[in-house]
């Protein structure tokens, strides 16, 4: 499992587009009111679209508020300007201040970018979307007829909007899929012509730059018939990083947790979660498994952090201080199957981490359950024995461990 995805903000996957031969509307990228007025004056365009940029989706029904007293400063992430003063007027309402939408979180995320982005005249609003099918080992794309609104609830009410289609083993379409989309969308003459040239580009550019989504909603037919990508948002694999370089330059560290940015740098694989109880495991498929026992006994976990295969004492310890600090984790699961990753350096580094943070003036006060099998898992067991920590509990079997710090983590929570 990858960190979470490498996401960019839509003004870069516009620019992706362009050099990708995808047909989108100018646009300009700023960051100062006063930029967003000259970039109005530039594009020569009566009518312009203000757009918040935040790694978030359903930024025209969001919300902003006002980061130092909570109010709200306008009702929509993206305004239809008329004017110049009414670009400015938006403007000020969204930089500087709080866009809360469904996928933000009620916490929300504040807007340092704005895109400025010429009109154009919508005879239709589509969906369209490219993802990774891991079932079908395949890229799925999908489209609707039913663009501008949540494609989830395209899914639930009219699931026979949606149309599918697969790449092959090579990844690409089969000759024809991209004309019984185009049929399925109504799409005729020079619609049908622009959607098959774009989905061409979309599915090449999906495959060498190694994304893990590409969404346009809305897709728009224009009135000469020309499909254009009114929207933009676009993810990376973030295991494929070391062949694009390039993605740094477009990495936005304010939009990303600073835990998760540590957790990287430590080479942790790490993800943020609602829940309370703490995980740390070696391998993404224990991981994954520990979520789901926890659970099944009614515990919330709090994050994915996957140590690796071959983790150090240093490493683990950095991976227990880093969730220990969590202050929404009420107790903490340490599941590991020793096989590169020995268990006497977890264990090593469940002391080691523990000794740092007393030394830092951060004593340990939460419950740390632990369950560890494998190579040297017997010495690892003395090591935690002999450290004689109170807040330690070895349990032999994964179900127990996480029906243990479940517990645990209720009885905290409550207050108990």
């Amino acid at each position: 499992m990858s960190r979470k995805g490498v996401n960019i903000h839509e003004y870069q996957g516009k620019a992706l587009f362009r050099e990708e031969g995808v047909a989108v509307q100018e646009g300009v990228h700023c960051t100062t009111v006063d930029q967003a007025l000259e970039a109005y004056d530039s594009l020569g365009s009566k009518i312009v679209a203000v757009k918040s940029q935040i790694h978030a989706g359903g930024r025209g029904k969001g919300n902003l508020y006002c980061p130092d007293t909570g109010d709200l400063q306008m009702e929509g992430g993206v305004k239809i300007a008329l004017s110049r003063d009414e670009v400015e007027t938006y403007s000020k309402n969204i930089l500087g201040n709080i866009l809360v939408t469904k996928q933000s979180g009620p916490e929300g995320k504040m807007v340092n970018n704005l895109y400025i982005e010429a009109g154009c005249e919508i005879a239709h609003e589509y969906y369209l979307a490219l993802l990774v099918d891991r079932e079908e080992d395949a890229i799925l794309v999908m489209a609707s007829t039913e663009g501008g609104v949540d494609i989830e609830e395209v899914a639930e009410t009219t699931p026979q909007a949606i149309h599918k289609a697969w790449t092959d083993s090579s990844g690409k379409l089969p000759t024809g899929a991209d004309s019984a989309m185009a049929d399925s969308l109504g799409l005729t003459g020079v619609s049908k012509d622009s959607f098959k040239e774009m989905l061409g580009r979309l599915v090449s550019m999906f495959v060498t730059r190694d994304c893990s989504m590409v969404e346009i909603n809305p897709l728009v037919r224009a009135g000469d018939g020309a499909m254009i990508a009114l929207d933009s948002m676009i993810s990376f694999d973030d295991n494929a990083s070391f062949r694009h370089p390039w993605r740094a330059e477009m990495r936005d560290m304010s939009e990303e947790e600073e835990v998760e940015i540590r957790a990287n740098k430590s080479g942790l694989s790490y993800v943020k979660l609602d829940g309370n109880i703490g995980c740390l495991v070696n391998g993404a498929g224990l991981a994954m498994a520990s979520m789901d026992v926890i659970k099944l006994y009614g515990g919330e976990p709090a994050n994915f952090l996957d140590i690796g295969g071959g983790a150090s004492a240093e490493v683990m310890a950095n991976g227990l201080d880093i969730v220990l600090n969590d202050p929404d984790v009420q107790a903490v699961f340490v599941n590991v199957f020793g096989g590169i990753t020995a268990c006497d350096a977890v264990a090593n580094g469940i002391v080691n981490a523990m000794t740092m943070l007393e030394d830092k003036g951060e004593p340990v006060t939460k419950p740390i359950v632990c369950r560890i099998d494998g190579n040297n898992a017997e010495e690892g067991r003395r090591i935690l024995n002999e450290a004689e920590h109170d807040l330690i509990e070895l349990v032999e079997t994964m179900d127990d461990a996480a029906r243990r710090v479940a517990e645990l983590a209720a009885s905290r929570a409550a207050g108990k």
